[in-house]
């Protein structure tokens, strides 16, 4: 019994320290909120009844995640720690209820909490000096130039004393609507929810890009002040607001559990209809001396919590289940349901990812569902709340739904359609070979591709390569300027590079990124068409079933009278680049820490420029390692496999 608590617990941490360095190391959160906290809960409970088993590593031992190397690293003079969670009003009633124990007529100042990147501005002589993020609470990043790209942060206060204050970058819901509808069009991957939009856009290394981004900022502390002398949580709020600092809205000073209960019921009826996203209620004791008295634990102070609002969930009717073709055949189920109203928008639609996912949670057509928008966005299907006339789960047909083709089952429990020739596959193979992060054909979108078709002047994206302006002419939806900017179009992707080539066919992991090491190994399509998958792997950054994927997708017959064509039509199949010759070319280097004075793009320039290839990770395959400032792991891992370890004058000296 002892080991499966110990296998279980073990279990959990490896998940949730997973969980946690793909959201705060990568911006990229894989599950919801709700899903982590209750994980986390779990293993509280878990631990707490047998604590032999707390290993140090656990997500309960620590505040935050880790601080990324992208940025010059800051350690924060005073730490930015976090709040516990709590997850009923009877947690909060008993909070409220113990500290009134000791201090009955201690005050709470209860605010929004706002559901965005927490930062950290310093300000001296008035002026703002520096802008960080928080990082694991002890140690962040400098975001300085692009915190100054904020409009409502004051760059000048009329305040000269040192005052540090902490705040929430968020991007308002407008602001990420129109930043995703705009991802979507020009082809790209678009952000998940408007946290992880706000956290990528004020970690863009240009701060152009991020004062694109119309982020705002709520302050909602003072983590240091000289000269000031303040009393209470409130009046410190007052006081920053009255500099003109931008304070977290709706903070109220309250007496008791009654009315703190009013206030987030009342707030949690209205979320959904305020400019930006909130995930719960934030509790503070007022007084400054009694949170002194009450002081903190390893973790949290004793003296606040932080209310976290469960996900909306509506139960609807299971009317369909649409199966969608993807470019490379995979068949993915989406439930069509009767439309509800789930965080200030209709929902008619989800993805149901798959057979083992129908079958896990019985879904079938007829069914009442419970649906939910995870993260407050993306719409998910959490389970069946009472099935219909049909007891058992949906089975996917054995067949394609478009070319009637027989599926066969592939990776992860997907099922693949294997006909080449499916006209959803061409459809979705066509708009992505025209993408702006492939061949960046102008004017050829999805709507246009369609058209292209339907009214058979294309079968795959070689025809396009053949088009004339008289044949689209012949086309309801275009005239003779806009059919002559297509051909145009089409004609320049020619010169667009063997890398966005490779990218714009669409090879199975072969990203953006993977063809560029691919082109610049080989130099040409038939090269890497003639390579090995032992060869292919010995790539950096390439594994055996990456290589075994690339080899087989330009090994089949298809491809290779795709590519034939391609060449015919004059598309250019060779790799040119500006690299100067140099002893470095195909070296390998690994850049971590922080440069004298280079910019670590600046650095990675340098060494592409003459040949070099610059990866995130040290392996055997490193030849060199560039240490700046509080080098890392990577050092460490450098040492103990001796690999060369260089510094930016000796890159500089090499590179001349």
């Amino acid at each position: 019994m002892k080991n499966e608590i110990k296998e279980k617990i073990d279990g959990l941490v490896e998940r949730l320290n997973e969980y946690s360095r793909q959201y705060y190391v990568y911006d990229n959160p894989t599950v919801s909120d709700y899903e982590y906290d209750m994980l986390q809960q779990e293993l509280l409970k878990l631990e707490q009844e047998n604590p032999e088993y707390i290993r140090a590593d656990s997500p309960t031992q620590r505040v935050g995640g880790e601080a990324e190397n992208t940025f010059a690293k800051i350690t924060h003079k005073i730490q930015m720690g976090s709040l516990q969670d709590v997850f009923s009003l009877e947690q909060v009633k008993t909070f409220v209820d113990k500290i009134h124990e000791d201090y009955p007529k201690a005050k709470f100042c209860v605010e929004p909490k706002i559901d965005g990147l927490s930062v950290s501005l310093e300000y001296a002589d008035g002026f703002l000096k520096i802008g960080s993020t928080r990082g694991d609470g002890f140690v962040g990043e400098d975001v300085t130039e692009n915190i100054k790209t904020i409009k409502s942060i004051p760059i000048k206060l009329d305040f000269a004393n040192p005052i540090e204050v902490r705040g929430e970058v968020y991007m308002p819901r407008k602001a990420f609507e129109k930043l995703v509808e705009n991802q979507i069009e020009q082809e790209q991957i678009p952000f998940k929810n408007p946290r992880n939009a706000a956290a990528g856009s004020l970690r863009q290394k240009d701060p152009k890009i991020a004062a694109k981004r119309n982020l705002d900022i709520f302050c909602f502390n003072i983590q240091k002040i000289e000269g000031k002398e303040l009393d209470s949580h409130k009046q410190s709020l007052d006081f920053i607001k009255n500099l003109g600092i931008k304070t977290v809205p709706n903070y109220s000073l309250l007496e008791n559990y009654k009315q703190i209960a009013e206030y987030i019921e009342n707030l949690g009826k209205n979320r959904f209809s305020l400019e930006y996203d909130i995930d719960g209620v934030v509790i503070k004791v007022d007084d400054i001396s009694i949170r002194e008295s009450l002081g903190s634990t390893a973790k949290y102070p004793k003296w606040a919590v932080a209310y976290k609002f469960p996900p909306e969930e509506k139960k609807t009717r299971l009317k369909d289940i649409e199966l969608n073709v993807g470019r490379t055949g995979a068949i993915t189920p989406v439930a069509i349901f009767d439309s509800v109203f789930l965080a200030g928008t209709s929902v008619s639609r989800a993805s149901i990812h798959n057979q083992d996912f129908i079958a896990q949670k019985n879904i079938n057509i007829g069914d009442e569902i419970v649906v939910r928008k995870a993260g407050d966005i993306i719409p998910e299907v959490v389970g069946v709340s009472q099935k219909g006339e049909n007891d058992s789960y949906y089975k996917l047909p054995d067949v394609c739904p478009v070319c009637g083709t027989k599926l066969i089952k592939g990776e992860e429990s997907a099922v693949r359609c294997p006909n080449v020739d499916c006209t959803a596959q061409i459809f979705r193979s066509i708009v992505h070979f025209a993408s702006k992060s492939a061949m960046d054909i102008n004017g050829l979108g999805s709507a246009v591709v369609q058209t292209l078709l339907d009214n058979k002047l294309i079968k795959s994206v070689a025809d396009l390569y053949i088009l004339k302006a008289d044949d689209l002419l012949k086309l309801d939806n275009f005239k003779e300027k806009s059919a002559n900017n297509l051909i145009s179009a089409i004609e320049k992707s020619k010169t667009a590079g063997l890398d966005r080539l490779l990218s714009g066919l669409g090879i199975k992991n072969v990203g953006n990124a993977s063809a560029k090491l691919l082109c610049e190994k080989y130099g040409s399509i038939q090269n890497i068409m003639n390579a090995s998958p032992e060869e292919i792997a010995e790539i950096e950054g390439f594994g055996d079933i990456t290589a075994q994927s690339i080899h087989d997708s330009l090994a089949t017959s298809h491809m290779q009278e795709l590519i034939s064509r391609l060449c015919e039509y004059g598309v250019k199949t060779d790799y040119e680049t500006t690299v100067t010759s140099s002893d470095y070319a195909g070296k390998t280097f690994v850049l971590t820490g922080t440069l004298p004075t280079l910019k670590r793009s600046e650095a990675k320039a340098i060494i592409e420029s003459h040949g070099g290839k610059v990866s995130s990770s040290v392996s055997k395959k490193t030849d060199f390692v560039v240490a700046g400032e509080e080098a890392g792991s990577k050092l460490d891992k450098a040492n103990e496999l001796g690999i060369a370890v260089i510094s930016e004058k000796q890159l500089l000296e090499m590179m001349k």
